[in-house]
């Protein structure tokens, strides 16, 4: 499908959506979290959190100079009583951040929107340093 720049504002505030999810699970995953061996990664959740919430204040920036409206809107958030959980529950929505932040990018750079594609490149390299830091947790249990 040909993307247009009103199906580009959508996919970007659907991606606005699914920052302000990944930031309220965040913080309810390190809230919630236990066990002495997760001390390290409770406080980097909290890191992620703050890095989730300035990625929506970039695409919120981004929609508005692009001629749209920031949504308020939240995706779905995931919780669970075990720790290996939640944290596989985050891994999940970074894969699904990295995955659309690619579609996006080269959605961005067929409309030539290279000032976008250039945030939302920023963005993608801290969602796969998420990525990084829930792997080496997960796969240490």
């Amino acid at each position: 499908m040909k993307i247009t720049k009103k199906k580009l504002l959508e996919e970007l505030n659907k991606d606005l959506e699914w920052e302000y999810a990944a930031a309220v699970q965040y913080v309810q995953h390190a809230s919630a979290i236990t066990g002495a061996q997760y001390e390290s990664i409770q406080k980097e959740l909290i890191i992620h959190s703050q890095e989730e919430m300035m990625h929506a204040v970039m695409l919120s920036d981004q929609i508005d100079f692009l001629g749209g409206v920031p949504t308020v809107d939240v995706e779905k958030r995931e919780t669970d009583s075990d720790s290996l959980a939640m944290l596989k529950q985050d891994l999940k929505g970074e894969d699904n951040a990295i995955n659309r932040y690619k579609e996006r990018i080269a959605q961005a750079e067929a409309l030539k929107e290279y000032g976008l594609r250039r945030v939302l490149e920023d963005i993608l390299i801290q969602e796969e340093e998420h990525k990084r830091d829930l792997l080496t947790v997960i796969k240490s249990k």
